[in-house]
């Protein structure tokens, strides 16, 4: 009877998964879609704990309190510009929290104390080998992916002579611990373990989780700071993998389940990001492409000008438009100046201007990164466009608005067959009547490559942080409104 129940809560898991998942599909429903998937975890979990009788009713309510008030605390006081270091460290912990759990069910296999009591079997021996692996790496990864996008790393590409050598030198090691571990339990099978296997058995184990741990440090070192959104993307899915993998261990229905959901859609993501630079998975993970992004600029190109405007000047354009496109990029959560952009918006909406946010789906940091930080500012959800959408309405627009966006808006993606970026999809700002492009400086965006959008004849730059920008903006259309 107990078994029934507990069988029937990991399917009430799996079904909350699913319809949870399904609901982030649509920014309108995301909210609600992600409570039903952190319900269904939250079943598992209590699940898990009666069905082995791991803990007590005061230690759990307890982890819950704990937890829960950790999680409150972190939804609460981590700035958005910091939402992609904290989905990096969330993807490094679920991986490494998979290969702990796999490494203690090895170490009672090698006690002879498993909890079911099952044979140690090649099957067993490959999904812990994996589960070490994946879930390792995903955590050395994720830890090297926080660091660049939060700066205490270098976000430009780092490699040194032979590190392609040492990484397959080391995923090669990887795979030969995991065929030991297998060697092993066949051996175990046939009665023929060594005498004392305890030995054999933990140094593969730690030697793979070592060679996981450097390997994942050295599979993102490499990568540049333009392409951590599919990196995020990425390690998201192999902590799904490395979930799912340790379920096979457990013979848990439920992390079966959530682990290959997460990882699905953490892979699909991937392919869409991918797809959005029109690049492969092959060249983004050895390209070595981007950096941190300059804050100083270049000098202007011989025989080229820039266009200087001030907010007074951009307002005044912005109230004699009809149709306005807003293009929010990373600076604009670094000025965090959402809620001034909304602000904006609202005040040219009541004197009956249209207004559109486009949205590229590599702008900010990780996948994403644009709708959150517009959605905290209270953006209608119908007045977010994505590229496809938007990208033919352009020409008939008025003015298209550029906040603190740079690669996904450069014409060279188009138009320069020599560019690292030629080829990548791109917002067409620039077949707007007028394009106002609110930065710091003429500075390139993460790809480094330089922005000829600036020096258009139908650019205007106001150099400015953006919060300020914005909300002198704001001010002068409603002293505009006034007069």
């Amino acid at each position: 009877m107990e078994t029934a129940v507990i069988d029937l809560a990991y399917l009430a898991s799996a079904v909350l998964f699913i319809f949870g998942l399904k609901r982030m599909q649509s920014p309108v429903t995301a909210r609600s879609g992600n409570a039903l998937a952190s319900g269904g975890m939250f079943v598992a979990v209590v699940a898990t704990l009666f069905l082995y009788d791991i803990l007590s009713w005061p230690m759990m309510i307890a982890g819950v309190v704990l937890g829960g008030g950790i999680g409150v605390w972190l939804a609460r006081t981590v700035e958005m510009t910091s939402m992609p270091e904290l989905v990096a460290v969330f993807n490094g912990f679920g991986g490494l929290a998979s290969a702990l759990v796999a490494g203690a069910e090895l170490g009672q296999y090698v006690e002879g104390s498993a909890i079911d009591q099952d044979p140690f079997t090649g099957v067993i021996a490959l999904t812990v080998g994996l589960s070490i692996l994946i879930g390792t790496v995903t955590f050395s990864g994720s830890i090297v992916a926080n660091g660049k996008l939060s700066g205490w790393l270098s976000g430009n590409p780092t490699s040194f002579p032979g590190m392609r050598v040492v990484t397959v030198v080391l995923l090669g090691g990887a795979i030969a611990a995991i065929a030991f571990l297998i060697l092993q339990a066949t051996g175990a099978a046939a009665g023929s373990l060594f005498p004392s296997p305890a030995d054999p058995v933990v140094y593969a184990a730690a030697g793979l989780a070592a060679a996981a741990l450097l390997l994942g440090v050295f599979l993102v070192i490499p990568i540049g700071g333009a392409d951590m959104p599919v990196v995020v993307a990425l390690l998201n899915s192999y902590s799904g993998l490395a979930a799912s993998a340790t379920g096979f261990v457990l013979d848990n229905t439920a992390l079966i389940v959530s682990g290959t959901l997460v990882g699905a859609a953490g892979l699909i993501l991937t392919v869409i990001m991918c797809d959005a630079m029109n690049r492969s998975l092959a060249n983004v993970m050895l390209g070595g492409f981007g950096g941190d992004g300059a804050t100083g600029g270049p000098d202007i190109p011989e025989g080229k000008t820039v266009n200087e405007t001030s907010p007074d000047d951009t307002a005044i354009l912005l109230s004699y438009a009809e149709r306005v496109i807003i293009v929010p990029g990373y600076g604009l959560a670094v000025a965090q100046a959402q809620h001034e952009l909304r602000e904006v918006a609202d005040l040219l909406e009541e004197q009956g201007i249209e207004v559109k946010f486009a949205i590229h789906p590599v702008a900010g940091r990780m996948p994403g990164h644009m709708n959150v930080l517009l959605a905290e500012a209270n953006v209608s959800y119908d007045k977010l466009y994505e590229m496809d959408e938007v990208n033919s309405e352009f020409p008939s627009t008025d003015v298209a608005l550029v906040v603190g966006a740079n690669d996904v808006v450069n014409p060279a993606a188009r138009e320069d067959e020599g560019s690292p970026i030629y080829g990548m999809p791109i917002l067409n700002v620039d077949e707007a009547q007028t394009t106002i492009v609110i930065k710091r400086s003429l500075s390139p965006g993460y790809s480094g490559v330089p922005n000829n959008l600036f020096y258009r004849d139908g650019t205007k730059m106001l150099f400015s942080d953006a919060k300020e920008a914005i909300a002198g903006i704001a001010d002068e259309i409603k002293t505009l409104q006034e007069a």
